[in-house]
């Protein structure tokens, strides 16, 4: 186990992002840092906000919650659009600890609103990062840093154009978070242009599911 996370560590630092934005103009990298205090709002209230390109084909979001919950019922939901339209996106909501409730929501045209998964307890592990992935072809899957919750769900076509957040559910709640933030790393590209350059998506997945089933064992241990 431990000579194949070094074998994917060494592959992370011969091919860096920089090589492959290099031979795949497609690729795009972006890191987005929101503060606590972006959730300290109720869903009406929450801005959408524009990324500054579009994450298209085949992208992943990684999500490194690093919030300090104000109250055992503090939530942090954000909810990822489609470039197309607003009325299409993707939800995930991370609780507070000590419960780490986790769930993800996905809405579409066709089938409106759902919950297509949902843990009550230790849903996230604030020692792992969470990961988003989707490709046209695979559809959406989702790891929560231990192990993977939704696995080729089928949402048809999904570009990611804009975000917002949101962490209660009336106005007159006691405030979701109060320090910390929640990172978001966005990777997105054409593998078509060159399957090589996105050899990233895949060192990022293997190591999330090595840190995973690694924190775990020694856990257990």
């Amino acid at each position: 186990m431990r000579y194949l996370f070094a074998a994917i560590l060494l592959s992370g630092i011969f091919i860096t992002p920089a090589f492959a934005q290099e031979v795949n103009p497609s690729l795009i990298i972006d890191e987005i840092e929101i503060p606590a205090q972006e959730f300290n709002r109720v869903l009406r209230d929450a801005p959408v906000v524009p990324l500054d390109e579009i994450h298209a084909v085949s992208w992943q979001v990684t999500i490194d919650n690093n919030l300090l919950y104000a109250n055992p019922d503090g939530n942090a939901v954000f909810r990822l659009y489609d470039a197309n339209s607003e009325d299409e996106f993707i939800e995930v909501g991370m609780g507070s600890i000590p419960d780490n409730k986790f769930w993800v929501a996905v809405q579409t045209p066709k089938e409106g609103y759902i919950v297509v998964h949902s843990d009550l307890e230790r849903g996230w592990y604030p020692e792992a990062k969470s990961i988003i992935s989707f490709t046209d072809r695979a559809g959406l899957t989702v790891n929560n840093g231990a192990r993977i919750v939704v696995t080729n769900l089928d949402i048809g076509e999904f570009a990611i154009g804009s975000y917002s957040v949101h962490g209660m559910e009336g106005s007159t709640d006691p405030p979701a978070a109060n320090s910390g933030s929640l990172i978001l790393e966005f990777l997105s590209g054409d593998p078509s242009k060159n399957a090589f350059a996105m050899f990233p998506f895949y060192v990022a997945a293997g190591i999330g599911v090595i840190v995973g089933v690694l924190f775990l064992t020694k856990k257990r241990s």
